[in-house]
């Protein structure tokens, strides 16, 4: 990777090198009315290169500080999460312990079942007896 990125640099460069020497007549630039320079074609792109650069660098810096807030928001976010996710676990080991306590004060759930039953069992019995009667 490091030899491909040397030919990168070396063949921008040497194309640059080239493309001063290829270009040097005078251009005149205008940059509001009445301020106006003249300068080689070749110095003007590279200063117009190098603003772009410039720019280009201030805006990757720009997108960290935007990406590093984000981060720190959502890292923040996530705490919270994590506290109201530990509340509801709490409430809920509450809850269980309260209806395990109410529990025990039921009675027997065997006795409910086989009082349950007989009493079904006497409910069918007087359901035959209107009906047949």
């Amino acid at each position: 990777m490091k030899q491909l990125n040397f030919l990168l640099i070396f063949s921008f460069g040497l194309a640059t090198v080239m493309f001063t020497l290829e270009n040097t007549a005078a251009t005149t630039v205008h940059f509001l009315p009445g301020v106006a320079t003249t300068m080689p074609l070749a110095a003007l792109l590279l200063v117009v290169g190098g603003i772009g650069a410039t720019a280009a660098w201030v805006f990757a810096v720009w997108t960290g500080v935007v990406r590093k807030v984000e981060a720190m928001q959502s890292q923040s976010d996530y705490e919270a999460q994590q506290v109201r996710i530990q509340e509801l676990e709490n409430d809920l080991q509450r809850y269980r312990a309260t209806v395990d306590a109410q529990l025990g004060l039921l009675p027997a759930a065997g006795e409910s079942s086989a009082q349950g039953a007989s009493g079904d069992d006497d409910l069918a019995s007087a359901e035959d007896a209107s009906a047949n009667g």
